[in-house]
């Protein structure tokens, strides 16, 4: 692949929910920084479309579908990466059920908590302990888990998803303690709002979303990429236990601009200031 400057050349990448829009952005920009990359996906078709994407670009890539919440599953990605490139270098637990799973906690029951945990947590956790156990003999490796603003900020209708990313963030920071002395970083990404892409999208509906991000517009699955390579890259050799929000600064404000006594149209007119 072309038009990257070779950051991640010689490593072995999995990326979990690599399929669409977060995930499949990682996979992409891994494999322009060099590495070779395993996509995971539920589904086998749009693991293999991110793989097809890879290759067609003149990457490596072996796509595969898989259940992060099932241990049998997660064994076979590792063994069925280590049999095609030898090793694994990287992996980013980005997969999550993040549709359809709106529902107020009155009418939830075990079930539907059991069903997002399943995978939000316990396959973040299966996928990093497997991950570990590859990396730590080595003495070297990354582990990347995607959080979400979620894990300090409440979301409305979502009692399970926010609980399994605070306990992503929980699990990362004690995982980075336990593997540190085995040269294994982890770390992890915090996404805010971000559209899988804006085509399509109705312009109120970004304007809506905009009113809430300081940057003034919504993110993009490629605004998580580049800050990915970064930390899984030798630049961030010396950082892990911490997370790096690609949100825009939504965690930073203390209330949405539209909220805010100072209006961001009260700023001062000092340049070509977006909104102001």
């Amino acid at each position: 692949m072309s038009n990257g400057s070779g950051r991640l050349a010689g490593k072995v990448a999995i990326v979990t929910g690599a399929g669409a829009s977060i995930g499949r952005a990682i996979a992409l920009r891994y494999a322009q920084e060099g590495a070779q990359v395993v996509p995971v996906d539920i589904e086998e078709r749009t693991a293999e479309e991110t793989a097809e994407a890879i290759r067609a670009a003149g990457g490596e890539a072996l796509g595969l579908r898989a259940h992060v919440g099932r241990g049998e599953d997660v064994d076979r990605i590792f063994t069925e990466t280590l049999s095609a490139f030898g090793k694994v270098d990287v992996v980013v637990n980005n997969a999550a059920l993040t549709r359809g799973i709106f529902k107020h906690v009155l009418e939830i029951d075990q079930a539907w908590w059991d069903r997002i945990l399943e995978t939000n947590l316990t396959g973040s956790f299966l996928c990093s302990l497997r991950a570990a156990q590859e990396m730590a003999p080595r003495g070297e490796g990354v582990i990347i888990n995607v959080s979400s603003v979620g894990a300090t900020r409440a979301h409305r209708g979502l009692v399970p998803y926010d609980a399994c990313k605070g306990g992503v963030e929980a699990m990362t920071r004690a995982l980075a303690i336990e593997l540190a002395p085995y040269g294994v970083r982890v770390v992890g990404l915090i996404p805010g709002t971000v559209f899988p892409s804006l085509d399509g999208v109705p312009q109120e509906a970004i304007e809506l979303s905009s009113q809430t991000v300081p940057l003034q517009r919504p993110g993009l699955p490629e605004d998580l990429a580049g800050p990915a390579v970064f930390l899984a890259s030798d630049d961030a050799a010396y950082v892990t236990g911490c997370f790096v929000p690609a949100d825009g600064g939504v965690l930073a404000q203390q209330r949405p601009p539209i909220a805010e006594i100072f209006r961001v149209e009260d700023f001062p007119r000092v340049g070509p200031v977006t909104g102001v």
